[in-house]
């Protein structure tokens, strides 16, 4: 039931969502309502918030520049036992698909691939289950992770899955319980750059030792760089919402929320 209502409850508050809430809460409050003009003032206003450009870019850049890879080249990768890839960057086989396809957080399976060839550690060990009522998916993606990876290059034998988990939280549990029984503890931990704060705490709670090699970065030194000009046309762009900057500003916003719970949890 907790897992349920972590993954329902947080919709009302991102700003579509909470729009949406005030919204019918307008229309509830009648026409002649003096609230009226407010709370749909308070709704767009949330709209435009979460649509603009400069506050998209700061929230994700408050996330994803936790955890720089200045630490770690990618010539000379620190050595580790396993590279450990959560999920979320994978859509399993289903018809019409072939096969399994990478999706927009592929970057961390072809990162941790890389990171393989490399020799930065023997092993791979990918992190993904079957996520409830958010996705259509039957099967777990662990699965179709290794399978992935195959085709970069990594070999069958040097892949360990764990296809039990569904959140952040199971992954650290059900990847630490894997680890312990075959004797490692040092990991390089391979996830989206916005992803990373809460999985590396989560992980590291765990009593792991974790090298963070973040990927799949939304936002550059150059992008911030570019998009903070004070050049009036590049302004008069960020200050226009779009729906891409509001699926952004909700991704980011859901990590924070989801830390504050696994702080409450005790999890981080």
């Amino acid at each position: 039931m907790f897992y349920f209502f972590s993954k329902f409850l947080p919709l009302f508050v991102y700003p579509l969502g909470l729009a949406c809430v005030l919204l019918g809460l307008a229309l509830w409050t009648g026409r002649r309502s003096r609230w009226q003009t407010r709370i749909v003032a308070v709704a767009l206003a949330l709209l435009w918030l979460g649509g603009n450009r400069i506050v998209t870019m700061t929230l994700l850049r408050s996330l994803e520049w936790r955890h720089l890879p200045s630490a770690m080249s990618q010539s000379s990768a620190p050595p580790a036992d396993v590279i450990v890839v959560l999920g979320g960057g994978v859509r399993t086989q289903a018809f019409p698909r072939q096969t399994s396809e990478i999706n927009e957080a592929g970057d961390r399976l072809l990162y941790a691939a890389q990171l393989y060839r490399q020799g930065a550690a023997p092993r791979v060990l990918v992190s993904g289950g079957r996520t409830e009522w958010v996705g259509s998916a039957t099967e777990p993606e662990a699965p179709g992770m290794a399978e992935l990876l195959t085709t970069m290059g990594v070999p069958p034998e040097a892949l360990w899955l764990e296809p039990a988990s569904r959140n952040t939280y199971e992954n650290a549990i059900e990847t630490q319980a894997i680890l312990q029984r075959e004797g490692a503890s040092r990991i390089l931990l391979v996830t989206s750059a916005l992803h990373m704060p809460r999985a590396c705490a989560v992980f590291v709670k765990t009593g792991l030792d974790v090298i963070p090699a973040s990927t799949d970065f939304l936002v550059t030194r150059a992008d911030w760089e570019y998009y903070t000009r004070p050049d009036p046309v590049i302004q008069l762009f960020n200050l226009l919402p779009t729906a891409d900057n509001l699926d952004l500003t909700t991704q980011a916003l859901k990590e924070y929320i989801g830390m504050g719970i696994y702080r409450l949890r005790g999890w981080m």
